[in-house]
């Protein structure tokens, strides 16, 4: 195979650019999403303030406000991109994206701050679903599934390092830069992309955009009892994702009195994801999706048990939470790249459409569950040790229904 291709079946599709940057640029369309949620995190507190929220758990509205805008587009951008193809409307996207993060700076009433949010989110989500779609057009299967993983891993460096980013920010510049940084990645990502990403959707190709075509799409996704047991084994397990997310300064500063190094632990805990998924592109095309992601939403589900009945029984012991919530943190590598795969595989012809409602299950599904859990926060980390623990199980739940009760398994059309 060529540098510059990917393996597609039996065929090669060529990139008019290396390997290595179109997996850098698909990891930077997923990255802007990370960046988006994570920068700003340090943040929380001041813009609390600044706005003079009397309930701290209202702070947590700015990541969901975001996640929320995030979700139901996502179903409107996928057939729209199979219809016009993925460069155009990803250009638009990132364009709204970058003006949208400057916006946020001049935000005057903390209601009009979650406006920009919500919008930031509805532009970002046409970013998610092309990126997917695209990677879906030149790749499949385990191959797919090592390309998703090499994604991954780079973009997992972004929540890795964001908060970081913005505990820098803010050491010289007000805190409205954190959400101003956001504008000008995403006019960065738009030049890059604008002179470098080729197009991966040809001309016949392309998916008639009618009501009626768009609603058979999406009956075919949701017919798949592959795809839509994955899709909502996603939504389940990352609704713990952003459940932490969502509630990690306050964990970190008011359960263990962390928050002065609060980018640093989770850093840390963000880093297991990073590992995995770079675990993940090594192992998967030998292993397979389903030995890998089954294995590991087991581990996922054991490591959320022995971390709470370890904080229920010891307290609220720091040195115990931080590496077994490592640990569980860590699965989700394993588990995003593979259940995307899995959920994506069987529906080539409609990528965008099934991008699209993969991304919705994964982040509105998602999002309305993680804001439940994070607002149960009650000064203890045990709701959100629970809701991992509930939701792992649902999820597993989830799979073996969709696997009509076998696990693991490995063999003619299974990957």
């Amino acid at each position: 195979m060529s540098p510059n291709a990917l393996e597609n079946g039996s065929t090669e599709i060529k990139l008019s650019i290396p390997l290595w940057e179109f997996v850098a640029m698909m990891a930077s369309f997923l990255a802007l999403n990370a960046l988006a949620i994570d920068t700003m995190l340090p943040a929380l507190e001041q813009v609390g303030d600044f706005y003079k929220i009397q309930d701290a758990n209202d702070q947590q509205l700015i990541i969901f406000s975001y996640i929320l805008g995030f979700g139901f587009p996502q179903l409107v951008f996928g057939p729209l991109s199979d219809r016009y193809g993925r460069k155009g409307l990803l250009q638009i996207c990132l364009i709204g994206f970058a003006i949208t993060g400057l916006s946020c700076m001049l935000a005057a009433t903390f209601s009009m701050l979650l406006a920009l949010r919500f919008m930031q989110g509805v532009f970002a989500a046409g970013v998610r679903v092309i990126a997917g779609a695209i990677i879906r057009d030149v790749t499949e299967g385990r191959v797919m599934a090592r390309i998703m993983s090499l994604v991954f891993t780079v973009f997992m460096i972004v929540p890795i390092i964001a908060p970081a980013i913005g505990t820098f920010v803010m050491t010289f510049l007000d805190w409205k830069w954190t959400f101003g940084m956001l504008g000008v990645a995403g006019g960065l990502t738009f030049i890059w992309s604008q002179c470098r990403l080729p197009m991966t959707l040809p001309s016949d190709r392309r998916q008639p955009l009618n009501l009626g075509h768009i609603a058979r799409s999406y009956t075919t996704v949701l017919s798949n009892r592959i795809s839509l047991g994955y899709m909502i084994a996603s939504g389940l397990a990352f609704g713990a994702l952003f459940a932490f997310i969502g509630a990690s300064e306050q964990i970190m500063d008011e359960v263990y009195h962390q928050g002065d190094k609060f980018w640093i632990w989770f850093a840390v805990i963000a880093s297991g994801i990073g590992v995995a998924s770079l675990t993940n592109a090594r192992i998967v095309e030998r292993i397979g999706m389903r030995r890998i992601s089954h294995s590991v939403l087991i581990l996922f589900i054991a490591f959320s048990f022995v971390n709470l009945i370890t904080q229920y029984l010891l307290g609220s012991v720091f040195w115990l939470f931080l590496p077994l919530f490592t640990l569980t943190f860590g699965c989700f590598g394993m588990m995003g790249a593979n259940f995307s795969s899995l959920a994506l595989e069987p529906l080539g012809e409609i990528a965008g459409t099934a991008s699209a409602a993969y991304g919705f299950a994964t982040s509105t599904l998602s999002a309305l569950i993680g804001l439940w859990i994070a607002k149960q926060f009650d000064g203890s980390v045990l709701p959100i040790l629970m809701g991992f623990l509930g939701l792992g199980i649902l999820s597993l739940i989830v799979i073996i229904w969709a696997e009509r009760g076998k696990l693991f398994e490995i063999g003619a059309g299974k990957t």
